[in-house]
């Protein structure tokens, strides 16, 4: 948890720090904004890749050398003489995020009982929303206070004590991977792993598209003064820690039902959202209410693709964080459009509802092949 914080709170800081970044290397706002794209594509690019090639590795030996890239790439980040230095760090630091993330989920997970692997899932996913919480304000802060570059060098004290710890109390876990790169690219052949990333992509779409709005849909749409999104993130994000230890302990009860249930009060709770978003009092209290829907779901998604996934959980993994970032950039793309459209900033509300239910429609297909006896298991990956 404590790494998983560190590392993205990486991914996340640059949004309060990008005027500071801008205005120490002489850049434009824009050209700095690209510096979260190439986070994005680092890690839907390199996931995949470097899980695929390290497959057999070791796997707390491969942890603790991620980590060590983790820390070279944020105090290279500190360290930037120029903005191309700077977007080669942040690449190289998000190359290693998805693998990292992927394998500690195996290793924790490996030492779980078969009953807690989704709550035991929504610990490590605190970390992340800890560094939403905790991280990026607590970032900000220092770049606001020392510099955008003690940022980074703060980052990378954080990482290093996670490696401290992963040397002193982390067990090796044993890899049983014995198969390549190329066999392991096999299990996606699977129709129910293919669902279950399809469904992280589709079911978090909705959420993502009022998430990357959030800002003018409560100041334009609702009238909070811009002073007030800040403490409205924060709401969210305890909402989001909260629904995110919810969602792991329903999950190890009952996973498929408790996925499609609460992807159903998701979409419900965007609908609530929309109809009481031009009153301040009721926006808040969704804002709370939608923050912890959203990641209900996350721990028993992560938990669906390891289970699925089984002859090779952790490249699943990695593919199923790089589903995340596509629909990172799908929802705003989207959102884009309906805006440009001429439907208005509010209607994002209601078409992040029906891209919701889309997830619930390909999650009911999943749970109907699931109770059919179509699972992984009856599928060969080699």
């Amino acid at each position: 948890m404590v790494c998983v914080f560190g590392i993205t709170t990486g991914e996340f800081v640059i949004a309060g720090i990008l005027p500071d970044v801008a205005d120490g290397l002489h850049v434009s706002i824009p050209a700095a904004g690209l510096l979260v794209t190439a986070y994005a594509i680092g890690m839907i690019v390199g996931g995949p890749t470097l899980t695929a090639l390290t497959a057999r590795y070791p796997r707390k030996r491969l942890i603790l050398i991620l980590l060590l890239v983790a820390v070279a790439g944020n105090v290279a980040s500190a360290l930037a003489p120029v903005y191309g230095v700077l977007f080669a760090a942040r690449i190289i630091t998000a190359l290693v995020t998805s693998t990292f993330f992927a394998n500690a989920i195996v290793i924790a997970t490996s030492t779980a009982p078969p009953d807690k692997q989704a709550s035991t899932v929504s610990k490590l996913v605190l970390g992340m929303n800890l560094s939403m919480i905790l991280g990026a304000p607590l970032g900000t802060f220092v770049g606001n206070s020392f510099g955008w570059r003690a940022t980074f060098a703060a980052i990378a004290v954080t990482c290093a004590v996670g490696l401290l710890m992963v040397m002193r109390f982390v067990t090796a876990v044993a890899n049983d991977t014995t198969t390549s790169a190329l066999t392991e690219l096999r299990v996606f052949r699977i129709p129910a792993v293919q669902l279950a990333i399809l469904v992280t992509a589709v079911g978090n779409a909705g959420l993502l598209i009022v998430f990357t709005y959030f800002a003018p849909l409560l100041v334009d749409v609702t009238g909070f003064t811009a002073t007030a999104v800040p403490f409205l993130l924060l709401v969210y994000g305890v909402g989001a820690t909260v629904g995110n230890l919810l969602g792991g302990w329903l999950s190890d009860r009952a996973l498929m039902p408790s996925q499609i249930g609460l992807l159903v009060a998701l979409t419900a709770g965007l609908g609530v959202m929309w109809l009481v978003s031009a009153n301040i009092v009721g926006t808040a209290i969704m804002v709370f209410v939608v923050g912890a829907l959203g990641f209900s779901v996350v721990p028993g998604m992560q938990a669906r693709v390891l289970k699925t996934a089984s002859q090779a959980p952790t490249l699943a993994i990695a593919v199923n964080a790089s589903a995340y970032q596509l629909a990172a950039a799908f929802a705003a793309w989207l959102g884009g459009r309906v805006i440009d459209g001429g439907l208005g900033l509010r209607a994002i509300y209601v078409v992040a509802a029906g891209v919701t239910v889309v997830g619930i429609l390909v999650s009911l297909f999943a749970w109907y092949r699931d109770r059919r006896g179509v699972t992984a298991q009856n599928v060969p990956v080699g």
